[in-house]
């Protein structure tokens, strides 16, 4: 007798896991350390200023006090951009009984918000200048690359960004050394910055590990089950303070090379400006299927670019 086999029958019930799963990091450290502010045009602007060098100040008995002669303040901006993503989903597809979710339209709603969040984090961290646009040509905010100029560590023939509107030039690929963590530090912490984060690629997060000033962070540390080797660099002991050492995915490579950067960030001196904050549009219908747009409009504001530093042109 032939035995009835799941080969040849008819009706099996099919096994379709009722979990998706998603492995595409979701982090946004960059928008995550800074702070959040309100724009109201197109054109964001803010202040800075500085306080004149300390200098030999004594005066006679009685003197006729002198004026000084005061400095205005300078005034920077920054464009906004929008940032958006439209999805359409079938009437049928909204009906239909799905594995993995009950609504196709608020699974895809939440996909799209966490790809709009990354795409932001990378346009926040690039070396694309700030541009007005016009009637066929998209707004451009200026990435941070672009704003860092007084604390700069480069290769040979590269130049730093300025105010925004200045893209940083590449300069030659070298190895990331801790003597370059060390002079942007000083730099930034010379010009009155309180830099906490060093933000880097993975592949730089890597090489900071093996930086002497994060040996005090390598040991045996025991568990209830096993002993775990930490040999992580996750906090830098600077001569200028404490920098906690943050990897991030969507810091990309210099355009047209490999070269890729370190930011030195005081958190406290930069900041996303909205100003249309994360909304959802239901588009017009033109048949059966919804129409949704998720948008976004922001700007970098870094307050003041002197207390932040980049390291820039690192081979991988």
């Amino acid at each position: 007798m032939a035995t009835y086999q799941t080969y040849t029958s008819i009706g099996n019930r099919e096994d379709l896991s009722d979990v998706i799963y998603n492995i595409s990091p979701t982090e946004t450290p960059f928008m995550s350390s800074i702070g959040k502010t309100k724009a109201t045009a197109t054109y964001h602007e803010w202040q800075t200023d500085s306080l004149a060098a300390a200098a030999s100040n004594a005066v006679v008995e009685g003197d006729t006090a002198s004026d000084i002669t005061v400095t205005p303040t300078t005034r920077v901006g920054n464009r906004t951009q929008i940032s958006s993503k439209t999805i359409k989903i079938s009437g049928t597809m909204e009906a239909i009984n799905k594995a993995g979710r009950k609504s196709e339209k608020a699974y895809q709603l939440a996909k799209v918000s966490a790809e709009l969040k990354r795409d932001m984090e990378k346009a926040l961290l690039s070396n694309t200048a700030a541009a007005a646009g016009n009637a066929t040509t998209a707004r451009t905010l200026g990435g941070l690359q672009t704003w860092l100029n007084s604390n700069y560590v480069g290769g040979t023939n590269g130049t730093a960004g300025s105010l925004g509107t200045t893209a940083r030039v590449s300069g030659t690929d070298a190895a990331f050394t801790e003597t370059m963590l060390k002079t942007a530090v000083k730099s930034a912490y010379t010009n009155g910055g309180t830099p906490t984060i060093l933000m880097t690629t993975p592949t730089q997060k890597v090489n900071v590990s093996a930086f002497t000033g994060v040996a005090a962070q390598r040991y045996m540390a025991p568990s209830n089950k096993a002993t775990t080797i930490i040999g992580a660099a996750d906090i830098y002991l600077s001569d200028f303070g404490t920098l906690s050492v943050v990897p991030n995915r969507f810091m990309t490579a210099d355009s047209g090379d490999s070269g890729e950067q370190a930011f030195v960030l005081d958190p406290e001196y930069a900041a996303v400006a909205y100003l249309r904050p994360f909304q959802t549009n239901e588009l017009a219908k033109s048949g059966d299927a919804d129409v949704t747009q998720l948008l976004v409009e922001y700007t970098l504001e870094v307050k003041n670019q002197a207390a932040h530093a980049i390291i820039a042109d690192l081979a991988e």
